[in-house]
């Protein structure tokens, strides 16, 4: 069945067919669907490199970018919920709440088609002041593999790149188990000059909803969204 193009789908163009069917409905979620979608499972595992890291995901913690806690069999909900932002553009929360002990934490990102259509940018945390391009590829086996480009830093006046020295690439695989009939998630994210940073990986089931009819919860929004692509 073909469904109703996405962000996703706009930029992946024939090769979004080659995914497993779970995987396009998933990412098929915008306003012309009209779907939400909510995951609910496990990580099997939140992870972080090696110690000097640590001062910089506690940094990212305080405005919702990584994780800076580690934990096995961590209960987790991600809500990819479509929306027109303040500039009218469509955007796709990824917001994951991670229940560890001492409280939940939180990883916000929103997802908006570039304005020529040919990329979808990936603006992370509760002001969006880090952004960078993503790259989306099908693999033989229907599973998605999403992977981050240059980051950019945006603040004010401020928009620069991200040196690699202190950034972190980003790769995410997502796959759809018919065994279990759960989503399978996993993701890395590797400084190229000191190696892992900080990765997760578990399962989840997924549920629809009508976006016109839950819309979006409070809270799930950035405190600011910025306006440059």
């Amino acid at each position: 069945m073909t469904r109703p193009a996405s962000i996703f789908r706009t930029v992946m163009g024939a090769d979004f067919e080659r995914l497993h069917p779970q995987i396009q409905r998933r990412f098929s979620v915008g306003l012309a669907s009209g779907e939400a979608c909510t995951g609910r499972g496990v990580m099997d595992r939140i992870w972080h490199g090696r110690g000097f890291v640590k001062p910089f995901l506690a940094a990212g913690g305080t405005r919702n970018i990584l994780v800076p806690r580690q934990g096995r069999n961590v209960p987790f909900v991600i809500e990819n919920v479509p929306y027109a932002d303040t500039y009218g553009r469509e955007t796709v929360t990824f917001v994951r709440t991670f229940d560890l002990p001492g409280g939940p934490r939180r990883f916000d990102a929103q997802m908006v088609l570039s304005p020529k259509g040919d990329r979808v940018l990936d603006y992370l945390g509760t002001h969006q002041h880090l952004a960078s391009d993503l790259h989306f590829r099908a693999e033989p086996d229907g599973s998605l593999v999403i992977r981050s480009g240059e980051h950019r830093f945006r603040e004010g006046p401020v928009d620069c790149r991200v040196p690699s020295l202190i950034g972190g690439d980003a790769e995410v695989r997502e796959s759809y188990d018919e065994r279990t009939g759960r989503f399978r998630i996993q993701v890395r994210v590797v400084n190229r000059h000191f190696g892992p940073l900080f990765g997760y990986e578990g399962s989840f089931t997924a549920t629809y909803a009508d976006v016109r009819a839950c819309g979006v919860r409070p809270g799930l929004r950035p405190v600011r969204e910025e306006a440059r692509a």
